[in-house]
């Protein structure tokens, strides 16, 4: 037999493999070369609301916008209004690890050339910093 038993069941309990998990856990499920944007948790949480987020939903086709689920719905209702007015799909993640990610957007399913995703602020330095 070409397959082992045990590794049939373990594959029908758990499914696939996942590719990266590791990134796929720092950036709220999705991975690094999908990347558009990512925002830190303290930098979603401030009162301002980076233009650089609007622009990217706006301009960018067949993406996706995550957001940790540490947040409260207070901090981030403002990027959900922004994803909603674009009709851009958005996820609120579980996040099961420690992430400096407070929200992400990446594309659905192909990688991009985008050589910094990060909005490097003071805010964001900090979060960086802590993790």
């Amino acid at each position: 037999m070409a397959r082992d038993v045990n590794e049939v069941l373990e594959h029908a309990i758990r499914g696939g493999l996942e590719t990266k998990p590791a990134e796929r856990r720092i950036f709220l499920t999705t991975i690094a070369e999908r990347l558009h944007l990512a925002l830190t948790i303290n930098q979603v949480r401030s009162n301002v609301v980076y233009p650089e987020v609007e622009r990217v939903l706006k301009a960018k086709p067949n993406i996706q916008m995550f957001i940790n689920g540490q947040l409260a719905y207070s901090d981030y209702n403002e990027y959900v209004k922004l994803a909603m007015i674009n009709n851009i799909p958005y996820t609120v993640v579980s996040a099961t690890t420690d992430t400096p990610f407070g929200l992400v957007i990446a594309n659905q399913n192909i990688p991009v050339e985008t050589s910094h995703p990060y909005i490097e602020d003071d805010v964001h330095k900090q979060d960086i910093e802590r993790y």
